[in-house]
């Protein structure tokens, strides 16, 4: 086998490890409604356990985002596969809203980890000359892993015992099978530096970045609120408002949007990078009136197109965002300019997810997710406009 095939065997099996270790970020989504007929919390509590994860990601991106650049790739993405073990523990433990907590704490702090060190790693490990294609990896192996995460769950709590169980047992057996590839494969930093030497990060960026990272970040926040809402209330609106109670249509309906997140990074290398982000942004717009429609009418239909159009946006913006942002970055920061960048994607997850939650009981789910709606939609109408005025610009 030539270098070029196995540096490409090598990339899609850090692939594989950067989707199981995402897929159990949202493997609760479907079980959320299960979680609240047990212990008895409100829609609110649901958005802020949701929400705590992206704050622990978000926490360790500040924190230790540039850590793989140190001490190496493998060892921070071990630890990251610890840190998805125990929150799958956490749930199977659980007894009581403390530990839903804990596990999306401690999934929160893993997917932290893996988000800037496992998108530095999968282009890293693609041979010279691959990087457009590298970039595709590891964004569709970000999005695809979050995506088969409620499917699985879904279908697992639905036609197989033990919902609350099982699609966790699941998860520990992908992770187990995960860590024996990650020991085998390559570490990319060739200069290791002490764990000491990893300090906090200031919100700040390399002057050559800062110029492709305003309208990148302004599009991932707005494609990944979208998500946060999907995979926070969807199932309870589906069970409230169109009566729907089978948990692997509710897993279905959000693994479609990030598949099609996945399907919109690919068409990006169609398009191109400087059409991609403002194309992402009218998607996004788009598919937010389709969910509008969708709380309005109660129509299931709108609620798929929904994912299917919203999906496709956010896939187009995030990897021309991320594309961008990789390729105006030094080697030696990548991870660090990565793990940024996705401090504002996940700022999108949770914010308006808690405020959804905090609306929804004063004036109900649909009143809520139209507020979210609306302030959504004026907040990407700037991006779009703000991108055509100023596009990113194309690169070869």
């Amino acid at each position: 086998m030539d270098g070029g095939h196995r540096g490409w065997r090598a990339c899609v099996l850090g692939g594989a490890v950067f989707a199981v270790c995402m897929a159990g970020t949202t493997l609760p989504t479907p079980l959320y409604p299960l979680y609240q007929d047990k212990f008895g919390f409100s829609e609110l509590t649901v958005t802020v356990v949701y929400a705590l994860y992206a704050f622990a990601v978000i926490g360790v991106l500040l924190l230790v985002g540039n850590a793989s650049d140190a001490v190496g790739r493998r060892p921070v993405l071990l630890c990251g596969l610890g840190l998805a073990a125990a929150s799958a523990v956490c749930f199977l433990c659980a007894t009581g809203l403390g530990w839903l907590y804990a596990g999306r704490l401690l999934s929160g702090l893993s997917a932290g980890l893996f988000t800037g060190a496992a998108t530095a790693y999968v282009m890293e490990l693609a041979p010279e000359g691959g990087a457009s294609r590298a970039t595709f990896v590891a964004t569709a192996a970000n999005m695809g892993g979050l995506g088969c995460g409620p499917l699985m769950s879904g279908v697992l709590a639905q036609y197989a015992p033990w919902p609350l169980y099982l699609p966790f047992v699941t998860h520990l057996v992908l992770v187990a099978g995960c860590a024996a590839v990650l020991v085998r494969l390559p570490e990319t930093v060739r200069e290791l530096r002490p764990l000491r030497t990893v300090r906090p990060q200031r919100p700040a960026l390399p002057p050559r970045v800062r110029a492709v990272f305003g309208p990148a970040a302004t599009a991932s926040f707005v494609g990944f609120a979208l998500f946060g809402v999907f995979t926070s209330v969807s199932p309870e609106f589906l069970a409230e408002s169109l009566g729907v109670t089978d948990h692997a249509v509710s897993g279905l309906i959000v693994a479609l949007a990030f598949f099609a997140s996945t399907g919109g990074q690919l068409a990006v290398g169609r398009v191109g990078v400087r059409r991609s982000l403002p194309l992402g942004c009218a998607g996004l717009l788009v598919g937010l009136a389709l969910l509008a429609g969708a709380l309005v009418w109660d129509l299931m239909a709108l609620v798929v197109l929904s994912a299917l159009v919203g999906g496709i946006g956010q896939g187009l913006a995030f990897r021309g965002a991320l594309s961008e942002v990789a390729q105006a970055s030094p080697e030696h920061q990548r991870a660090a300019v990565i793990s940024a960048l996705f401090v504002v994607a996940y700022a999108g997850i949770s914010v308006p997810v808690i405020g959804v939650g905090l609306l929804t009981g004063p004036i109900g789910l649909e009143g809520a997710g139209l507020v979210f709606i609306a302030c959504m939609a004026v907040l990407v109408s700037t991006a779009a406009a703000y991108l055509l005025r100023r596009p990113a610009p194309a690169r070869t």
